[in-house]
């Protein structure tokens, strides 16, 4: 059997595209077994798996803890909230304490860009990055152009905008890098003031008027307005935002074209989208939700191979 390149998914930006359809071709089985009466495989019985969250989350800590527990593997929780890190402990050795427990690999979402990576450098465990600050959210990518590929039968050729806040998003950084490998066209859609300096340096193109965007592309990727990742305002109004970037079914239906709405949640539902977008066949938002256990069952599942073996 195929391996990954890998031995820690720290990001997109580290894995090839075999990587990734072979993340896909596992996440195709992953998902057959989920959707029949027992959805559950014995593969990672002797499996320790802990996931870390030094930030709050709900789908995705969700999503791993269900995608481990498919796999039947043991899962230790850990919540940065009722830990010892308030008392000031440091990451390592919150993480050697927790090892110590004979522990195979680490979920970890932090707050700080890199600390998968600093903590790869100083632990034996496979580390899956479930996000890092405003760097990468690679799981979520994956997910993302899973997603695509399900829906419109592949991802190369294909025109994705990804708009909003584009300056604080992870999951825009793992996107671009994402769709990139697999031969997607990107282009980038927000604010002035949301389009980090520089990013057509990754080979993306820069829109910031909403229904040109939307004309060019096959699939728009909604962001939310990260607002407690900013410390001053970046547009005068949330109702200015959404007047100027917030996608509603007459904005829709008034294109020459039927485009796939995606989002990775959770949703401001009359900010960047009203609910008839987000409740409408144009819109695959629980069809992310669902492959995002597939595909993360697919991650877990190739990394432990590699420490089983």
């Amino acid at each position: 059997m195929s391996e990954l390149s890998v031995n820690h998914l720290l990001g997109i930006k580290y894995i090839t595209n075999k990587d990734i359809d072979l993340i896909f071709e596992t996440a195709d089985h992953f998902k057959e077994v989920i959707n029949r009466p027992i959805k559950k495989v014995p593969s990672l019985r002797d499996i320790t798996i802990a996931n870390l969250f030094f930030e709050n989350s709900t789908r995705t800590k969700l999503s791993f803890e269900l995608a481990e527990k498919r796999l039947s593997a043991d899962v230790i929780n850990f919540s940065a909230a009722q830990s010892s890190v308030k008392k000031g402990e440091t990451l390592i050795d919150t993480v050697n304490n927790i090892l110590s427990m004979k522990v195979d690999m680490v979920v970890m979402r932090h707050p700080n860009p890199g600390a998968g990576i600093f903590l790869s450098k100083h632990i034996k465990a496979s580390i899956i990055n479930a996000g890092d600050g405003a760097h990468e959210h690679p799981t979520q990518a994956l997910l993302d152009t899973y997603s695509i590929r399900e829906r419109l039968g592949g991802v190369a050729g294909k025109n994705v905008v990804i708009v909003g806040d584009i300056l604080h998003s992870r999951v825009a950084l793992s996107n671009i890098y994402a769709l990139k490998l697999q031969g997607a066209n990107v282009m980038v859609c927000g604010p002035n003031t949301l389009i980090p300096k520089h990013i057509e340096k990754l080979g993306v193109k820069v829109e910031t008027d909403l229904r040109n965007a939307l004309n060019w592309c096959d699939v728009a990727n909604m962001l939310r307005v990260q607002n407690e990742r900013m410390d001053i305002s970046y547009f005068p109004s949330t109702r200015e935002y959404t007047q100027q970037f917030g996608v509603s079914k007459e904005l829709l239906n008034s294109l020459d074209k039927e485009i796939v709405i995606m989002h990775p949640g959770p949703i401001n539902r009359g900010v960047e989208i009203t609910s008839d977008v987000a409740d409408s066949d144009q819109a695959i938002i629980l069809d992310q939700v669902q492959n995002g256990v597939a595909v993360r069952m697919a991650v877990i599942y190739l990394l432990a191979s590699k420490i089983k073996n």
